[in-house]
């Protein structure tokens, strides 16, 4: 297939790679001139996973990238500049293929919904870029309300490291995407303060029941949430050490403001921009998340010693 990877982050990096080695024709569209220019000559990243090997892929400016010949865009872009470069594609028959795990910071919407006027599927699950780019192997989910989509995709990207399952809970598995960020900011506070392990079981725990509880409410499906987009993404992103949301939380707790944890990692921190679309977009469907809302409290200049003590602090209930 010729495709086009929007997003020269870590991720796109990672992807168009993943889909060269597929045998795919991929161009990987960058913002940077400077970072075009770096990857044409040296064969690899100069910014994001830079032991990534590039060669084969064809790196252009997102200007001058090929979308109306392209039979597959991926969109690999942080969540609060989606909506701008969704509207900014021309007018096509190509599907999109989404791999931002967010919510639309403007209105609060899933990110599908921003896409017009062409068919539309999700990636997500367990998917850390970095192990990713070094050929080590995981599992994901590809979800669509076109099932016959899923499917071909699934047959075009799906390889011996790189496993792939369909989805038909598009609705579902975006919720994880989102949610799942900002319960790996509660858990890197977790770390932060040193609160030990059964702390972190716990607080991922209930993350989880609050990350169905949502999706449910917005037409999810149950079992979304116990799978790779739900339980495994989760787990990765708050135990893992490459996983930037746990590393913001982590600093946070340690005495950074979100600005300072954000510029010392260096990379987008999606968490800190979904946290406050996730915790409006539960008051407008009417579910309650604890943890969410402590996480956009935290981000406000609450300390986390007292978020801790009101949730421990909440009134015992079944589970």
């Amino acid at each position: 297939m010729k495709i086009v990877v929007v997003g020269g982050g870590s991720w796109g990096t990672a992807f168009a790679a993943l889909l060269r080695d597929r045998d795919h024709d991929v161009t990987l569209a960058c913002r940077d001139p400077e970072q075009v220019r770096a990857i044409e000559a040296t064969g690899h990243n100069p910014r994001y996973l830079t032991r990534a090997d590039l060669r084969g892929v064809k790196p252009v400016t997102v200007e001058n990238a090929p979308i109306a010949e392209a039979e597959l865009i991926v969109l690999a872009v942080p969540s609060r500049a989606f909506a701008d470069v969704a509207a900014a594609l021309p007018g096509g028959e190509a599907p999109v293929l989404i791999l931002t795990k967010g919510l639309d910071p403007g209105t609060g919407s899933r990110l599908s919904t921003r896409v017009q006027d062409r068919p539309v599927a999700v990636l997500s699950g367990p998917n850390m870029a970095e192990e990713i780019a070094q050929g080590l192997p995981t599992a994901t989910v590809i979800a669509s309300e076109d099932r016959k989509l899923a499917e071909r995709l699934q047959e075009a990207i799906n390889s011996i490291v790189f496993r792939v399952y369909v989805n038909d809970d598009l609705v579902g598995v975006e919720i994880c995407a989102a949610a799942k960020n900002v319960i790996a900011l509660a858990a890197g506070g977790v770390d932060g303060l040193g609160l030990g392990d059964n702390a972190k079981a716990s607080l991922i725990t209930r993350g989880l029941a609050e990350m169905a509880r949502l999706g449910e409410a917005c037409g999810g499906e149950p079992e979304t949430f116990s799978g790779l987009a739900g339980m495994g993404d989760l787990n990765v992103t708050c135990y893992s050490g490459f996983g930037r949301n746990r590393r913001a939380g982590e600093l946070i707790a340690q005495g950074a403001t979100a600005d300072e944890a954000a510029a010392q990692i260096g990379q987008v921190v999606e968490g800190l921009t979904t946290a406050p679309a996730l915790r409006d977009l539960s008051h407008r469907v009417g579910v309650e998340l604890p943890i969410t809302e402590g996480v956009c409290r935290v981000l406000s200049g609450e300390s986390l010693d007292k978020l801790l003590a009101s949730l421990m602090g909440r009134q015992p209930t079944d589970e």
